[in-house]
């Protein structure tokens, strides 16, 4: 069972910064990538970033210059830094692993979920 662990959500004032991070319980294999997404009230779920093994990333295009993600192949690890928070950056952050199973098929993980809220 993939079991990801998340830590760093909290409150922080606007144009401030935090670092979120997430890590899987057991060793994975066939990662094919890992990364954030998020959820505010009222809202569909979102990208954020993700990043593949080799280090490709893509981001959401309204977090693009301000969150930064990065990993840890050997841990299976995630770490998400983002300066300059904005109010519309309040929301539920949750962690994924993405996989490719023995039968072929892709299966997606998701952390708990960490709370990010931004004062005005």
């Amino acid at each position: 069972q993939v079991q990801l662990v998340e830590s760093g959500g909290g409150l922080v004032q606007a144009g401030g910064s935090l670092r979120l991070s997430c890590a899987a319980t057991t060793r994975i294999f066939g990662v094919t990538d890992m990364g954030w997404y998020r959820q505010a009230p009222g809202k569909q779920r979102e990208l954020v970033a993700t990043i593949t093994p080799g280090g490709i990333t893509n981001y959401g295009d309204s977090v693009k210059g301000r969150f930064t993600i990065s990993g840890d192949n050997a841990k299976d690890a995630v770490y998400l830094l983002m300066n300059s928070l904005k109010p519309d950056d309040t929301a539920v952050y949750y962690c994924s692993l993405e996989r490719r199973g023995t039968d072929g098929y892709l299966d997606v993980y998701w952390g708990q979920g960490t709370q990010v809220t931004v004062s005005s």
